[in-house]
């Protein structure tokens, strides 16, 4: 291998084998540290001094000494279509859908405001360190061809979909069982594994599709086992209400899903606040994955997600934005608003465990472990590099932190896109803070 096919990154670098709640020494640390990379992948990872004699001659060693190298941020809820409307005032979910959601995501008929918010959205995601994510579209398959097409160019692993929406909706935003299954089935045809592309099956909740529609979206995961599955439940107590009313045969809200086919590996769902302990146990049991949105969930008042409780059942966990309900792209942000949620929950949440959630436990959660969210040899080189001096106070703080512990927990709760010095998307700088 040649030098013009190598890269290699100096800083100190942090990644995870584990869950840190649940494994002791669950991280790498290397505080001199050497990243290595070669055609898009990861070649090596560890100490400097260890390393730099394997490089070839000739090696361009780019000096990020005094910065922390991460693996890339992956967000594993955010709609695209909501990045214009980000911020909007209501004094709950269902009147905010109403009053900002729906009207923001009609104009996504239009392929070329599509295009124009897809092009914003992405450079926001890299802007904050985020290189992977799990996106809902809008009802619109233009939305979606719009969406991949401009990840496509920048050489992103992004997993996305078209929503599925047939009743309790403005007609403008109405599909049907046949043509939203028809719609999906064509993009996955299109998009699933074209490069770097991943499809997810999504129907926005449950209240919004009627049981002819969760029976198409059931039979596409069944034929489509390695696609994703996205959606919504249990994030307020008025939609699991409403969610209850409309499917009375139902045990739980989350258990509507169960009926239909639509838990197993690969299926992720945001929020998941008031789930039951037969709940939890059953997510745990079919490997459906959480998304934790705390930033959301306080923003809209709608709970307070109890990290101690799907500990305990053993639940896949990752953080999300769940941008535009989330007030910012930023997971770093999200990670200060993930300790403050489990303090008032009554439970602890490290830095350490906040980092892995971020980057491991999402790859876990999407069955990516190898591929993203870490640096094992071979992996896609997707990583950030973090400066902690990004702010006044930011360099500050860190001047007098003592351990690893208190530096990351000072990027979780004083950081934001400003403490992101560049991203790498494949072994590519995507983004380079100005």
């Amino acid at each position: 291998m040649t030098n013009a096919t190598v890269q290699a990154y100096r800083a100190s670098l942090l990644h995870f084998h584990a869950d840190p709640a649940f494994t002791p020494d669950a991280h790498h640390w290397h505080e001199d540290g050497l990243l290595v990379v070669a055609d898009g992948k990861v070649r090596a990872a560890g100490d400097y001094a260890t390393l730099r004699a394997t490089l070839p001659p000739g090696t361009a060693v780019h000096d990020h000494r005094g910065k922390l190298i991460t693996p890339g941020f992956i967000d594993t809820h955010i709609h695209y279509p909501q990045t214009d409307m980000i911020g909007s005032p209501a004094p709950g979910l269902l009147p905010w859908l109403d009053t900002y959601t729906f009207p923001t995501e009609r104009r996504f008929e239009d392929p070329a405001h599509a295009e124009r918010v897809a092009e914003f959205f992405l450079d926001e995601l890299l802007r904050c360190g985020t290189t992977t994510a799990l996106v809902y579209c809008t009802v619109h398959p233009q939305s979606v061809d719009a969406f991949f097409t401009a990840s496509e160019k920048r050489g992103l692993r992004m997993a996305a979909g078209k929503v599925l929406m047939d009743r309790h909706c403005p007609d403008f935003l109405r599909d049907c069982a046949e043509s939203g299954g028809r719609d999906s089935e064509a993009l996955i045809q299109r998009w699933h594994k074209r490069g770097r592309a991943l499809y997810a099956l999504t129907p926005r909740f449950a209240p919004t599709s009627t049981e002819a529609q969760l029976v198409v979206a059931g039979e596409l995961a069944r034929k489509y086992p390695d696609i994703y599955i996205q959606s919504h439940v249990a994030e307020n107590e008025d939609e699991c209400r409403w969610a209850l009313e409309l499917f009375p045969s139902a045990r739980s809200y989350l258990d509507v899903y169960d009926k239909y086919g639509l838990l197993r590996p690969r299926a992720v769902y945001g929020h998941c606040i008031w789930l039951d302990e037969r709940d939890r146990a059953r997510m745990a049991e079919t490997q459906a994955a959480v998304a934790v949105c705390p930033t959301s969930n306080l923003f809209l008042g709608s709970g307070l997600f109890d990290f101690e409780r799907a500990d305990q059942a053993g639940m896949l966990l990752s953080l999300a934005t769940d941008v535009g309900g989330g007030t910012s792209f930023s997971m770093l942000q999200t990670m200060n608003e993930a300790y403050k949620v489990a303090r008032l929950k009554g439970s602890y949440l490290p830095a350490l465990r906040m980092f892995y959630l971020a980057t491991l436990g999402a790859a876990r959660s999407l069955r990516l472990e190898g591929t993203i969210g870490g640096f094992a040899a071979g992996a896609e080189a997707d990583f950030i590099v973090l400066d902690p001096q990004a702010t006044p106070l930011l360099a500050r703080r860190t001047a007098h932190c003592d351990s690893l512990e208190e530096l990351l927990f000072a990027l979780a709760l004083l950081g934001d896109d400003r403490a992101i010095a560049a991203t790498y998307a494949a072994g590519r700088e995507v983004h380079r803070r100005a």
